[in-house]
């Protein structure tokens, strides 16, 4: 093999850029191949927007947020020419196996087109913590740090000013980020996809605390929670992406509507939106990216393909693509159990 390829799809994320360098300095240094970089996910592929990726081009990317190859939510089997444009252009581009890092979206496209005879290792990426047989991916690390270090900025000022601070973060499927975050920072409430939540137990939870002389409170809420008594998330626009997902925002807004009408508490909502998974990634992020990295070059090379690298206890693996994409990864409920203890 001389030739490989690597792209980056979906929503950007911190580490993005560490993954990068890690198979660019071990693929040209270690194994003497030529890495091409695709640019924005499958879209550059389908368009043939392909650049030779060199040690100087990835040179002092390492702490960089974002990806340098850019990215984007491109879904080739929405075209039915998709697939084989895909094909044309790893041939033209002389590009012999695939490195492609991203989440369920962009690993579903890979597990099909590997299916399909392309020779490609997955590598996973979620801010969301969400994919299956991964005890981590690169990126939640990071954004439960920037959104720890948001709830506690908010907590002080709710102590101020005697007020319920509604925090809203990431978690479309899952609750990791609010959970882990939540705990974290000292989280009066926190709200999750995988527990319909009534607003009426919120409140009371928030009395309970006042009762005891607790003027303040902070509840933590992700993005995908929903209330018991409705079936339909709450959502920012009817438009989805080219995967079918609607785009979320604004349960903060009802929770904190609600609070606000049935406790007459002043509520004050904070929605951290893009923030949680832009920026520097955390020490953490950096060295388990470099890790995946590293180890999807090694498995490229052994020709070990249609297989995703995996964290597992302290130990990188190799896992079916099959299994990766074969659900969602939810949340541990002995962690959320622990952050029940806190609540109120």
């Amino acid at each position: 093999m001389k030739r490989i390829g690597i792209l980056t799809g979906g929503g950007d994320c911190p580490g993005l850029n560490a993954v990068i360098r890690a198979v660019v300095r071990k693929g040209i240094v270690y194994h003497g191949l030529s890495v091409a970089g695709i640019k924005s996910g499958w879209q550059g592929l389908l368009t043939g927007e392909i650049e030779e990726l060199t040690l100087d081009s990835v040179s002092g990317i390492l702490p960089k947020g974002g990806t340098i190859l850019r990215t984007s939510r491109t879904n080739p089997f929405s075209n039915q020419d998709g697939p084989r444009r895909l094909m044309d252009n790893l041939k033209r581009h002389r590009i012999e196996a695939l490195i492609v890092v991203g989440g369920e979206d962009t690993l579903g496209v890979a597990y099909k087109i590997s299916q399909m005879g392309v020779r490609l290792v997955g590598v996973p990426k979620t801010i969301d913590n969400d994919l299956p047989s991964t005890d981590y991916s690169f990126g939640f690390d990071t954004a439960v740090t920037i959104a720890t270090e948001a709830i506690d900025r908010l907590h002080s000022t709710a102590e101020s000013h005697h007020r319920v601070m509604v925090v809203e973060v990431m978690g479309r499927h899952t609750g990791w980020i609010a959970t882990i975050a939540g705990i974290a920072a000292g989280a009066d409430c926190i709200l999750v996809p995988e527990v319909p939540f009534s607003i009426e137990d919120v409140c009371r939870t928030l009395r309970k605390r006042q009762a005891r002389g607790k003027d303040f409170s902070v509840v933590v809420v992700a993005e995908g929670a929903k209330p018991a008594e409705c079936e339909d998330l709450v959502t920012s626009s009817s438009q989805v992406d080219a995967f079918g997902h609607v785009r979320l925002g604004g349960i903060a807004n009802f929770v904190g509507q609600e609070i606000e009408r049935r406790t007459g508490m002043e509520v004050r909502v904070t929605i951290l939106g893009h923030v949680q998974r832009g920026g520097s990634p955390t020490p953490f992020d950096r060295v388990l990216a470099t890790r995946f990295g590293i180890a999807a070059v090694d498995l490229v090379v052994a020709g070990q393909f249609g297989k995703m690298v995996s964290l597992r206890g302290n130990r990188i693996e190799a896992v079916d693509l099959a299994e990766v994409t074969s659900g969602l990864k939810a949340l541990d409920m002995e962690i959320y159990e622990i952050a029940k203890v806190f609540f109120g």
